[in-house]
């Protein structure tokens, strides 16, 4: 959400910032809105200004036995009462408008955020890891050998549709201690608090966050107006909603791990096969709350702890600021982390770390009270993978894959694994 007296004092500005999203100006028609609605507040003021002084002029005219004049400032203040409730119901309903149409206006990309339209424009920041060579030809993860009876697509389309995978035996097991290193590395050595919340949230979490009223369609509802969440993100940064917190309060940094839903509406005939985009996955997410003079070394911050994931996995990775025509809606900077996929001879993303500024806190009304006094201000707040759990499965087996169809995973997963870091031909771990 924008502040709309920012719009007011450099409306230009405020549209070439959106055009380097390749968004079309719209402070025009904002400030027009934003011109009625303010008329209208005047005018219901105005009205109740001269409702009260001729309150006041009934009671003496009555006393003065004057009763034509009685009669016409009665007759003035329902009048005038009338006015004035007309006239906030206007202006209500201006407000609402200016409101919606503002919260369907993406967040301003910082100043340092490379300029361009797609994903080619992306501009590479760091690369980790060389990707390893093979001897012969390496398969996409549904296709080794040892993964297949545990990773089965046609039992989950039976079940459920198309986009869900079933995982059982050693496969699951990977999966789930993939998840738990994970959490147990953020909460152990990255600072990080473990949450675990709700998957099913209210709409007004989900405004809060940036997914309503404009991406409705991405997400699920359910019949009793509950959304499932699209990432934790919307349970985390929703944490301090319609607070006014402390400035000691600040940071706080959260990490959760959950199930996620998304429709993947507009992703017909994207990644079709294999687990690299579902309905239904899992991820290990991390949210920041922050001082606004803190949240770009935050973010950096944030970056290191996904990178250094992948890092102790030993995958290949590299690392993309995200030019200003790629980036989501409520971000103003963001890194992806992409991790080499060697059935695909190519990397693939793997986490996204975003600082939103004050974007999504003014849509909650999240703010903190300075130490020194003073007016409460806006937080800022972040949010990344940490990583995506499916994906990060995908890469540990394609980067361990063996020709004899076996898959030799990181020594990392020792400790969730009993020591067993094979996964042999018939789908079991030794």
């Amino acid at each position: 959400m924008h502040d709309i007296r920012i719009i007011r004092e450099n409306p230009a500005a405020f549209d070439a910032a959106l055009a380097r999203r390749g968004d079309a100006p719209v402070s025009s028609d904002l400030l027009r809105l934003d011109e009625s609605r303010r008329a209208k507040i005047l005018a219901a003021e105005t009205a109740q200004a001269e409702q009260n002084k001729a309150s006041k002029a009934v009671g003496a005219a009555k006393a003065n036995g004057d009763e034509a004049e009685f009669e016409r400032l009665r007759a003035l203040v329902a009048e005038k009462k009338a006015e004035v409730a007309r006239m906030q119901t206007e202006a209500k309903d201006l407000d609402a408008l200016l409101a919606d149409q503002m919260s369907r206006i993406a967040n301003l990309p910082a100043d340092d955020v490379p300029d361009g339209k797609d994903e080619n424009d992306n501009v590479e920041v760091n690369r980790w890891g060389t990707p390893r060579e093979f001897s012969f030809a390496p398969k996409e993860h549904y296709e080794i050998e040892c993964v297949k009876n545990g990773m089965d697509f046609e039992t989950a389309a039976k079940l459920s549709g198309s986009r869900f995978v079933l995982l059982s035996g050693a496969v699951a097991r990977i999966h789930r201690a993939l998840a738990q290193f994970m959490l147990d590395t953020h909460t152990t050595e990255n600072g990080l608090t473990e949450v675990n919340g709700p998957v099913l949230v209210l709409s007004e979490m989900m405004y809060g966050t940036g997914q309503l009223p404009k991406f409705g369609e991405d997400s699920y509802q359910t019949r009793e107006g509950w959304w499932l969440i699209p990432t934790s993100e919307v349970s985390l940064t929703n944490i301090v909603n319609d607070s006014i917190v402390e400035e000691s309060y600040l940071p706080r940094r959260y990490t959760a791990h959950s199930l996620c839903f998304r429709s993947e509406a507009g992703s017909a005939g994207k990644d079709t096969r294999g687990m690299l985009r579902q309905h239904q996955f899992e991820k290990v997410e991390m949210v920041s709350i922050t001082h606004p003079d803190k949240s770009d070394d935050e973010q950096k911050r944030m970056l290191r702890c996904a990178e250094g994931i992948l890092e102790k996995l030993g995958i290949p990775y590299r690392t993309v600021v995200l030019c200003t025509g790629d980036m989501g809606f409520g971000a103003r900077r963001t890194y992806d982390i992409e991790a080499w996929i060697p059935g695909q001879n190519t990397y693939r993303e793997i986490s996204s770390v975003s600082t939103c500024g004050d974007f999504q806190a003014r849509r909650m009304n999240a703010r903190f009270r300075p130490e020194g006094g003073g007016k409460p201000e806006y937080v800022h707040t972040l949010n990344g993978s940490g990583l995506a759990v499916g994906r990060c499965l995908i890469a540990v087996l394609e980067n361990g894959q063996n020709e004899d169809g076996t898959v030799s995973l990181p020594e990392v997963l020792s400790p969730y694994l009993g020591g067993k870091l094979t996964l042999q031909l018939d789908g079991t771990l030794a």
